[in-house]
């Protein structure tokens, strides 16, 4: 039997009249129709029951309505997310979370790297140079919150040094562990503010940060 449960233009409706009445992240699949009548939608949406925005036809038209919302935009659950429905996405104009994500490739990091708002992407725990490259242009808050390491191997470095290049407001980097000196003095080049635990670092690596004023 089935766990599928589908969110119909029926329910949208329904919630749109009423927010309290209907659980959104307890749908797993939405009709086309269903959500471009979210889109109207000028608050939250937790659609974090989603799990695919695959390259269907179906699935593409269904992130382009969403794009449409405005607000918040909960996508945690999902686990892919193809290029062209990135595209989609990268119009949302509002935070967007994308925590369920563990991979994203180049062409869709490119996408998302124009987004406007906050961009949520803990699930993520490695990024390709040319991804780190491209969120590095983000203009919102970006969170990475995901990643474990960044040590002294010539590519963590380099990756560290994209990193600091963000051109938004604060980088999320909680979920380090291990930071190598030399990653730390790249990071220490971010412009906005930088979310570490530092208290989870080696020390080293945590007074470099902490002498240039990151918490």
């Amino acid at each position: 039997m089935s766990d599928e449960k589908v969110l119909t233009k029926e329910v949208a409706e329904e919630f749109l009249a009423d927010t309290e009445s209907v659980d959104l992240s307890e749908y797993t699949m939405i009709e086309d129709v269903a959500a471009e009548s979210l889109s109207k939608h000028d608050g939250g949406l937790y659609l974090n029951g989603l799990t695919s925005l695959s390259d269907g036809p179906g699935h593409i038209a269904l992130a382009e309505s969403l794009s449409k919302s405005e607000g918040f935009l909960n996508l945690e659950g999902l686990k892919k997310l193809s290029d062209a429905a990135a595209e989609s996405l990268s119009k949302h104009e509002g935070d967007l979370d994308l925590d369920g994500l563990g991979e994203l490739s180049d062409a869709a990091a490119e996408s998302l790297s124009k987004h406007a708002g906050d961009l949520d992407l803990d699930g993520l725990t490695e990024l390709s140079d040319a991804a780190a490259e491209s969120l590095s242009k983000h203009a919102g808050d970006l969170y990475l919150n995901g990643l474990r390491r960044l040590s002294d191997s010539p590519g963590h470095i380099a990756l560290a040094v994209r990193l600091s290049k963000h051109k938004g407001g604060r980088l999320g980097l909680n979920g380090l562990t291990e930071l190598s000196d030399a990653a730390a003095e790249g990071l220490n080049r971010h412009g906005g503010k930088l979310i570490v635990i530092l208290s989870h670092l080696p020390e080293s690596a945590a007074k470099i940060l902490r002498d240039a004023g990151h918490e």
